[in-house]
């Protein structure tokens, strides 16, 4: 697969990453251990060297199954993973950096490496001066036990506060042809700054697949079923989105999912999108994305149409979306 750097960190990554949480975390069923490995092992073969991960995502389960999936292959493979909830309180926030040391040691343990290639901040924590958080970054990268510092999720004042402290390699925000709030301000921003963004979702939770419509079943432990976008009303009314991407694939001998993450790749060079799946059929459909060109004219029909659909449905129900972009 090509390659792309994450902005000017000099941090280079497969086109397409892998989003893990899935695989031990949020969507359920929670999908056989085993197989999970194998999957894991069979995006290296085909040329994923970007995971991501979380303490969160388990908790612990999805590190501990990264470490034991990639060990035989570490030197090969960039691992990201995410600090910042209080796990014994979740989804309570504690980014303090007593605690931020002590996680990154157990982090270390879980994935059974002695250094993360990139660590971000899972959500900004109003309690802690985010200059206290990149400096405590800082320390860990002058240890080696860190190599790049990535925030998720943060505001443009966030952004440039942390990245005078400590370069920020990366932002992982959530990113799609439904969910552009990052286009108007950030994306400028991390343009300037040489920060390469991380779109997580990149296929609207499995919605811009095509795959799914009003009358698909949600578990009621599945993250989904709890999203206002996901009700039944929101699915049918969004379809029209769908409906894009199917028609642009039609015309590109590709699928809406592949569409989708070639939209994404068009629109910069340093945009990495990170498609989670459980499946080898979608992580082959995913990696194909890479080799669909999409054209200036492409681009401006895509954009053109998706300008006349208004998408229904929060992002997330109120209380969470409070902890979002502070």
């Amino acid at each position: 697969m090509k390659e792309r750097m994450l902005g000017r960190s000099g941090l280079a990554v497969s086109a397409l990453g892998l989003g893990c949480m899935g695989m031990s975390y949020a969507y359920h069923p929670i999908p056989d251990r085993r197989e999970m490995l194998t999957l894991l092992r069979a995006a290296v073969d085909r040329g994923v060297t970007f995971f991501d991960t979380a303490e969160a995502y388990g908790p612990f389960a999805n590190e501990e199954l990264l470490g034991e999936a990639l060990a035989p292959v570490r030197d090969r493979v960039v691992i990201a993973t995410k600090f910042g909830f209080n796990i014994e309180a979740f989804p309570g926030l504690d980014s303090r950096p007593a605690r931020i040391r002590s996680v990154v040691d157990a982090m270390l343990q879980r994935l059974g490496t002695d250094y993360i290639d990139l660590l971000y901040q899972h959500r900004v924590d109003p309690a802690v001066p985010i200059e206290e958080v990149a400096g405590t970054v800082k320390d860990l990268i002058a240890a080696g036990k860190v190599r790049h510092f990535g925030l998720s999720e943060a505001g443009v004042a966030i952004i440039r506060r942390a990245h005078a402290v400590q370069q920020v390699t990366a932002l992982q925000s959530e990113y799609s042809l439904w969910q552009r709030e990052v286009e108007a301000e950030i994306l400028p921003v991390l343009e300037e700054l040489g920060i390469g963004l991380v779109p997580f979702s990149p296929l609207g939770r499995g919605y811009l697949t095509g795959k799914f419509d009003e009358t698909t079943p949600l578990a009621a432990d599945d993250f989904r079923a709890g999203l206002p976008r996901f009700t039944p009303e929101a699915r049918k009314a969004n379809s029209a989105l769908v409906e894009l991407l199917g028609g642009t694939a039609t015309r590109k001998h590709a699928t809406a999912a592949q569409i989708a993450l070639a939209w994404l790749l068009a629109r910069k060079p340093w945009i990495v999108p990170i498609p989670g799946t459980t499946r080898l059929a979608r992580l082959e459909e995913n990696i194909a994305a890479a080799e669909v060109a999409l054209t200036t004219e492409d681009l401006r029909e895509i954009d053109a149409a998706a300008a006349r659909i208004t998408v229904t449905g929060a992002r997330y129900p109120e209380a969470l979306q409070a902890a979002v972009n502070r």
